[in-house]
């Protein structure tokens, strides 16, 4: 018998603080009517905290809030008056402040008022969920667990999912499908110890992190250099994450570990140190205060020297020969390196690194289920792009096992305890496998989840040792794309091009798989195995022609680019762009061709070529036009401002809602909030247009323009930008042209157009930049720096 669907038509979360208010947020990104509730203001509107906590998500940076208009779907409540409402609420989260008996008072007032189905979750990051379990009545326990969001809600992949022992199973499946595939969680379900999986681990390796940087007398800044992205880390490294934290909120966590792990081995080490805390008791609290460990003076950054206990000049890096061994691609002979060397930054790295795989291996059999929840915890919840035991285990398992029994048994380890059995076991290749993961408290292989909601995930994330095949079977590739099938009719093509950059050869076999589709296939989707979906057209492939001033070859270039945007638009397939990450120029213009696009919530969506002193080549500026013309109501110019100033200002959607308010993605194409579910979703879209009896569009014959009236009436404007100092004179050159090829050129308003009228000015456009010393300034600048010139 088939259960019933779980539907979450309304939400509730208590708590308006930082936390509450951006899961709230999160919720309403997602179409989820939600209620947030606080305290009763002491004057003015009893909701007056739950009103400037709306307020504040407005402004918060990076915004919590995917459209402007979600905040409006937040219902501001007090506990005083709207208790009532509790009853209409699927899911409750409670996310107030971390005191137990304060969460305990709290459920007393509201179980009450709840649903009779309503599931009851805390958002606690460390606190016992059985404990809190117990101060619940006996009717909600079954409905009660930990849910535990990581900050911020919006971006952050991690959800831990914390069952008690009263948790019924059937509902924290269902809290599970809605995380996974309503909010676009990455689920981790951990056992109830303090600070679960990923805050126990993560907050071990930064203390462990602080311990070896004053054992080896390594400076702050410079142990951010080292345990940053050179490790596969966020930029924030060890330091700066404690300032973005809140050195309060991270003294928190470590106080916690401090009071509830009493027998833990590394109790020694749950300590928030000294000059820490003298930064808390003076107020400098990190990020939010503009000061703790890093401040600015000015223009200077500073960083605290604990041993002056003083700030001094920030800025230096990890040494030379240290950063050389982090660059040996295989990580057996970059340990072997690391452990060898005799610089105490190299010594340091290896200590790091010793000390969390002892920490992993002595607890996970009571922290977790297994190894793979472990590395996707600190994957999803800290950034790293690979877990600790991945790393160990590409390391080569045995031998960092007997270089860490050696390290602990010669008394250099943070802690003497003794590594467990499994981990020396002589035959042991690892803990990752194509079976599963290992689970040493049950001695087994623990396999993937086999809840229905991981069905729509055809890519879902892997850890190192997982079978590695490549998705589908391949019908075409060469150099630039693969184009595969995985059997339902449906051609799939990804670009092998780093960063997904469009050259000659993604062109061609993009083209190919066109033609293969029209032949054998019911529709096409263009999807990349990783983000971003592409950062627009392969510049540097244009070089060479560019360097012998081979006009001739980059027009034929440019020109072959819009054909095949053309393709996308016209061929007998449907098509269908499946975004996430970046989605510039080129891509977004591939995109914008498409029958239809499935974005990824987290996409960023731009026609950005002024930046390098272009406009955009490939048919933006044209697809635009067309728009403005179909939209407009008898002004074609009105129609055609706001699209002007999103390619003459490089404007980027921050989302794929936002890309559909600026007119890049069109209303009503599916935003997808968990990116694992893109191409199942993108493959749907294709199939249900094949089903539909698909045609592709009708040629426009001709839509109106512009003209010349219109660009004049736009380049009077730009003058006014000119004279104020807002753009340089080239911006302003470019501009004036972009607002040409948008008006349809030297011709009367209301002119009748097609298509290609447009693009061939755009291609006359684009040339005329490329030609242009400026213009070849900002490219070179582009290439070498990665950052746009101002000239």
């Amino acid at each position: 018998m088939s259960q019933t669907k779980f539907n979450v038509r309304k939400v509730a979360v208590l708590g308006a603080g930082v936390m509450g208010a951006q899961i709230a947020a999160h919720l309403v990104n997602a179409k989820v009517p939600t209620i947030l509730f606080d305290l009763p203001a002491k004057e003015g509107d009893k909701n007056g905290i739950v009103l400037k906590a709306l307020e504040g998500l407005k402004k918060q940076k990076p915004a919590p809030l995917a459209n402007k208009d979600a905040v409006n779907h937040i219902q501001p409540a007090n506990y005083d008056d709207h208790l009532h409402l509790l009853k209409d609420c699927d899911l409750v989260i409670e996310a107030i402040a971390e005191r137990m008996d304060w969460k305990v008072d709290l459920y007393h007032k509201v179980a009450p008022h709840l649903g009779e189905h309503t599931i009851f979750a805390t958002n606690t990051s460390g606190l016992s969920i059985n404990t809190l379990a117990q101060g619940c009545p006996d009717s909600v326990r079954p409905r009660f667990c930990g849910v535990h969001f990581f900050n911020p809600p919006r971006y952050m992949h991690l959800v831990e999912i914390i069952p008690c022992l009263t948790s019924d199973a059937h509902i924290l499946d269902n809290l599970e499908r809605f995380l996974v595939s309503s909010l676009g969680k990455g689920v981790v379900r951990a056992k109830d110890t303090p600070n679960f999986v990923a805050n126990r681990i993560g907050v071990f390796s930064m203390l462990a992190t602080i311990a070896n940087a004053a054992k080896f007398g390594i400076r702050f800044d410079v142990v951010d250099d080292l345990t940053g992205p050179r490790l596969g880390r966020p930029k924030s490294a060890t330091f700066r994450t404690a300032d973005v934290v809140g050195l309060d909120t991270f003294a928190h966590v470590v106080k916690t570990m401090q009071d509830t792990l009493p027998q833990d081995p590394w109790h020694g080490l749950f300590q928030t140190p000294e000059w820490m805390q003298k930064l808390i008791a003076a107020g400098a609290l990190g990020a939010k205060t503009k000061a703790g460990i890093y401040k600015k003076d000015g223009k200077r950054m500073l960083v605290l020297d604990p041993a002056k206990g003083e700030y001094v000049g920030a800025g230096e890096k990890g040494d030379d020969a240290v950063k050389d061994i982090l660059k040996i691609a295989n990580p057996a002979e970059k340990f072997q390196k690391l452990r060898e060397s005799s610089h105490p930054q190299a010594q340091f790295l290896w200590a790091c690194f010793r000390d969390v795989f002892h920490y992993i291996s002595h607890h996970l059999a009571d922290i977790a289920n297994c190894a793979r929840d472990v590395d996707f915890a600190i994957r999803w919840g800290f950034g790293w792009s690979v877990g600790p035991f991945e790393t160990w285990q590409a390391a080569g398992w045995q031998q960092v096992a007997k270089w860490l029994d050696e390290d602990v048994k010669a008394g250099k380890a943070l802690s003497a305890a003794a590594l467990p059995a499994w981990v020396l076991q002589g035959d042991r290749a690892g803990v990752h496998f194509a079976e599963g993961s290992f689970d040493p408290a049950g001695n087994k292989l623990v396999g993937r989840s086999t809840l229905d909601v991981y069905q729509r995930q055809l890519a879902p994330a892997k850890v190192l040792g997982e079978a590695a095949a490549p998705l589908g079977e391949t019908v075409f590739e060469n150099e630039g794309v693969r184009a595969f099938t995985t059997g339902d009719e449906v051609l799939v093509v990804s670009f092998k091009s780093k960063a997904h950059a469009i050259g000659p050869a993604v062109i061609e076999g993009l083209n190919k798989a066109i033609d293969i589709a029209e032949d054998r296939f019911k529709g096409l989707v263009i999807w990349q195995t990783e983000e971003p979906f592409s950062v627009g057209a392969d510049l540097q492939s244009m070089m060479p022609a560019f360097m012998m001033g081979d006009w001739d070859a980059i027009d034929a270039t440019v020109r072959r680019f819009q054909e095949t945007s053309m393709r996308l638009r016209y061929c007998q397939v449907p098509t269908v762009a499946a975004t996430q990450g970046y989605v510039f120029g080129g891509g977004c213009e591939f995109a914008m061709h498409c029958d239809k696009t499935v974005a990824a919530l987290e996409s960023y969506v731009g026609l950005v070529e002024v930046g390098v002193g272009l406009l955009p080549g490939g048919g933006g500026c044209k697809e635009f036009a067309l728009r403005a013309a179909q939209e407009a109501r008898g002004d074609v110019l009105a129609a055609l401002k706001d699209y002007f100033m999103a390619i003459a200002t490089a404007k980027v959607a921050t989302s794929g809602f936002e890309a559909q308010e600026i007119g890049f993605f069109r209303n009503g194409d599916p935003v997808v909030f968990n990116a694992y579910e893109l191409l199942h979703v993108a493959k749907q879209q294709a199939i249900a247009l094949a089903e539909a009896g698909y045609r592709p569009p009708l040629k426009v014959k001709g839509f109106p323009v512009a003209g010349r009236s219109g660009a004049a009436s736009i380049k009077g404007q730009l003058v006014n930008m000119l004279e104020g100092n807002f753009i340089s004179k080239h911006d302003f050159f470019i501009a004036g042209l972009i607002a040409d090829v948008m008006t349809g050129g030297d011709i009367e308003a209301g002119t009748l157009v097609n298509e290609q009228w447009i693009l061939d000015l755009e291609r006359k456009a684009f040339m005329t930049l490329l030609k242009n010393s400026k213009t070849q300034d900002r490219i070179a600048n582009m290439l070498t720096t990665g950052k746009p010139l101002r000239n």
